[in-house]
């Protein structure tokens, strides 16, 4: 039965529908001043709870609507805090605007009216400073005091807008109130604790759980996983997912699909692949985000050909296939190389009715220019524009590229011209790919250009953009400005890499300048950087042609106690002496590398016999390959002794 309001309760109400003008400027402050009317009313009443809807007999009956209408009230508290028309700014008088009004209607806000109050701010984290003012004043009420469902509201709010040490305080204040724990509330904290990975928080509620005999459910022990595997405790994931397996509540698709996220976030993408493989030996169906979650932890291992497998087999169990699992399968195939059945793929995801995005169309676009087919790269361009898809700076970059590549400079440079003009953010790929161009196409002095136009718009010139203007210097003979360039490089915190080094030490040998090809060997090994093959392969071809075989050699030698192997060193030097009509010089190397014990017999032999070939010695390569040289014996008298190569030239 409802309670009848009284009459001086019935006239605030009348107040707050429709205030006199006169009432409006009147503060309960200055009632002093006019003494008559205020003894006419006699002592004012005590201030009433009000309820956060209309009609509370509904909220208790049986057939309760769900659809409630808030009460009056509320509109009235959510304007004063700037819930709804925020203007960007927190409200300065807040406290004393919410204790003015309440004053004024003789009304005090209880705990489900504070409660569903803060419901309105878990949309707004933004505003959670506004919402805990309001929060705190609530609090400081006369005969109130905050329930647990305002202090998780609280909570939850501070969390959403990642104000974790607020959090941890007003955590702190709860733990003191000494609340009853309850499932649904302590389901309600590990949700929130877990999403954040506030372990801490998230034991203690666990414990207080124990503690009060709440048998934990599914829905507790997914959230708990999730906080450890947000934290990176892997191992403790692991021993309440062994709890769940022996136990009463058996893991579902989210508690793998959590624990598969885990092993992924700690790069254990094999014991990642392992669970969801016991998925199904468990009877568990995994889902999209299962699938999903596994294909990125595949593609940023570089593992393209599970990522397509996984794709495969969620075709086969007709699951739906999310946009960016397409986006990783076709990006893998492209990074493979493979743009046909990338484009397949691309084909199959248009045809169920998803919009390709512009990485894709830029992944397939990159993937046929590598595959030289430069048109069907340009169709997918001109497409991806008809559809919509405005192409960004990664775009444009890798059309300038492949242009450049293609030997279409002018295109390139038109379509450079249009990204100034359409003020599309031009970064250091685009440049790079012009000054690259330019520069085997011998045209350094616009390789110059592009590179200070560079500089003047603010975009930063990395290694590759230097590297490629010393390889267009170096390539042109311009070797003293390659050098110079290579120590405004170091000027300017440029790193130097081995791409550097190889390209100067090339140029250097083709100028006769060894000792300074030299010197810079020396330094980049004393700055640390590991030789390849490719710097190997400019110091030995640079050395084998000036007459310096040994000391290449010994070169080589000096690596080893260093952990450095270059695999292929000698057949790179057999090969350049071969090339340059040296014959018996690579012979007396073949030689050397057999006695030394560096190689076996017959597969130098085999690099011979190719190297001859490679430099139009055919009829020196066959006369090897039907001779015993290199892999037989010669004996005279008692003495066994290998057939030596030179003896291809000797004889």
């Amino acid at each position: 039965m409802r309670k009848a309001l009284s009459k001086h309760h019935i006239s605030a109400v009348i107040a707050l529908i429709k205030p006199p003008s006169h009432l409006i400027r009147l503060r309960y402050s200055s009632f002093a001043q006019f003494p008559k009317w205020y003894s006419s009313f006699g002592t004012l009443p005590s201030p009433e709870w009000v309820q956060p809807f209309s009609d509370l007999s509904e909220v208790i009956s049986k057939d309760a609507k769900t659809d409630l209408q808030p009460s009056p009230w509320v509109p009235r508290i959510l304007d004063l805090l700037k819930v709804e028309n925020f203007t960007g700014s927190d409200p300065l008088n807040l406290e004393q605007d919410l204790s003015d009004f309440c004053h004024k209607y003789l009304i005090r806000l209880p705990d489900t009216f504070v409660a569903f109050i803060l419901k309105n701010f878990l949309h707004l984290p933004y505003r959670a400073e506004t919402a805990y003012r309001f929060f705190v004043w609530a609090g400081h009420q006369k005969d109130y005091a905050h329930t647990r469902e305002c202090y998780e509201l609280m909570i939850e709010i501070m969390c959403l807008s990642k104000d974790i040490r607020g959090v941890k305080l007003l955590f702190d204040e709860f733990k003191t109130k000494g609340f009853c724990m309850t499932s649904s509330s302590a389901n309600s904290l590990i949700r929130i604790f877990g999403s954040e990975g506030m372990v801490e928080e998230l034991l203690w509620v666990w414990r207080k759980m124990k503690d009060g005999g709440i048998v934990p459910t599914l829905y507790t022990y997914n959230f708990l996983m999730n906080g450890l595997v947000t934290c990176r405790f892997i191992d403790s994931a692991e021993q309440v997912f062994d709890v769940m397996r022996k136990g009463k509540v058996k893991p579902d698709v989210v508690t793998y699909t959590t624990m598969i996220k885990g092993y992924c976030k700690s790069g254990s993408v094999q014991k990642a692949v392992e669970k969801f493989k016991n998925m199904e030996m468990c009877n568990v169906e995994p889902d999209s985000i299962t699938f999903l979650t596994l294909i990125q932890a595949c593609y940023s291992a570089g593992d393209y050909d599970f990522c397509l497998r996984l794709y495969h087999e969620m075709q086969e169990k007709e699951l739906e296939v999310p946009l960016h699992v397409y986006s990783l399968v076709i990006c893998g195939l492209c990074r493979e190389g493979k743009s046909m059945e990338g484009y397949t793929v691309f084909e199959r995801m248009v045809s169920k009715g998803l919009k390709p995005n512009v990485a894709i169309y830029t992944a397939l676009i990159d993937a046929y220019a590598k595959n030289h087919n430069l048109d069907m790269s340009m169709m997918l361009f001109n497409q991806m524009q008809d559809e919509g898809f405005p192409p960004d700076e990664v775009t444009y970059g890798v059309i300038v590229n492949s242009l450049c590549k293609s030997g279409r400079l002018g295109e390139a440079l038109q379509w450079f011209d249009y990204c100034k003009q359409a003020k599309v953010r031009i970064n250091a790929v685009l440049y790079s790919s012009l000054i690259d161009g330019l520069g085997k196409a011998k045209r350094v002095e616009g390789a110059e250009r592009i590179f200070k136009e560079m500089a003047e718009n603010g975009c930063p010139r990395d290694s590759y953009c230097y590297n490629v203007l010393i390889d267009a210097y170096a390539k042109s003979g311009m070797i003293d400005e390659a050098l110079s360039l290579f120590k405004k490089m170091e000027e300017e915190g440029c790193d130097h890499t081995i791409y550097t080094f190889t390209i100067l030490i090339d140029g250097l040998f083709k100028k006769h300048r060894n000792e300074e090809a030299l010197n810079l060997w020396n330094s980049m090994i004393d700055k640390g950087i590991t030789p390849n093959a490719a710097a190997f392969r400019a110091l030995s071809t640079g050395l084998c042609l000036s007459g310096k075989v040994a000391r290449a050699c010994k070169i080589l030698d000096e690596l080893a106690p260093l952990g450095l192997l270059i695999p292929t060193a000698f057949e790179d030097m057999i090969n350049v002496l071969c090339k340059a009509g040296r014959v018996m010089e690579a012979c007396k190397l073949a030689d050397g590398v057999i006695d030394r014990g560096r190689e076996i017999p017959g597969k130098v032999r085999t690099v011979m016999i190719n190297a001859l070939r490679k430099a139009g010695n055919a009829d020196l390569a066959m006369k090897l390959m039907h001779s015993k040289i290199g892999i037989g014996y010669d004996r005279y008298k008692s003495v066994r002794k290998r057939v030596k190569f030179r003896s291809l030239i000797e004889t």
